[in-house]
C-alpha cells in the first residue's frame, strides 16, 4: 500500500511495483499501460553479447520469452551444438529485428518450446 510520509511524498510498499503503483521507471511514462518488473531493462551490452554469440557459433536460432512480473522480455539463442545464452531484450519487436539483422530464425518459446539439443548441452555441462 502507498502511504504518504511526513514530507508529502508516498512510500512504496513491498509489492506496489508489481501492482503498478510504484514510481515510473526511467524512460517509461505512467500512463503507458505497462507494469513495472523487478528486473532491469535491456542494455546495449546485452545486444553486443547476442551479436557476438551469433558471430562465433553455427546454426543459431532465437527463442523469445515473454515479459513477466519478475523479468523483462528475454531471448534465448541456441547454437547447433546446443550451447545457449539468454539476455534481456526490449521486446518481441526488437527480437524480430535482431533476428532479421543477424539472419537467424526466431521463435516464440511459449509456442515452440526449446530444442532438445539445448537440454542435452545443459546436462553435459552441469558444473562447468
Amino acid at each position: 500500500m502507498i502511504t504518504p510520509t511526513d514530507d508529502g511524498r508516498c512510500a512504496m510498499g513491498l509489492f506496489d511495483r508489481l501492482r503498478g503503483r510504484g514510481r515510473p521507471r526511467p524512460g517509461r511514462g505512467e500512463g503507458d499501460g505497462r507494469r513495472g518488473t523487478l528486473d532491469r531493462g535491456s542494455q546495449r551490452s546485452d545486444l553486443t553479447h547476442l551479436e557476438q554469440f551469433v558471430a562465433s557459433r553455427r546454426g543459431v536460432e532465437g527463442y523469445v520469452e515473454p515479459r513477466t512480473a519478475v523479468t523483462e522480455t528475454t531471448i534465448v539463442l541456441v547454437a547447433a551444438d546446443g550451447e545457449w545464452t539468454r539476455r534481456r531484450i526490449a521486446g518481441p519487436d526488437v527480437a524480430r529485428k535482431l533476428s532479421r539483422d543477424l539472419s537467424i530464425p526466431v521463435y516464440d518459446a511459449q509456442v515452440t518450446g526449446y530444442p532438445q539439443r539445448m537440454r542435452d548441452w545443459s546436462s553435459r555441462n552441469k558444473g562447468s
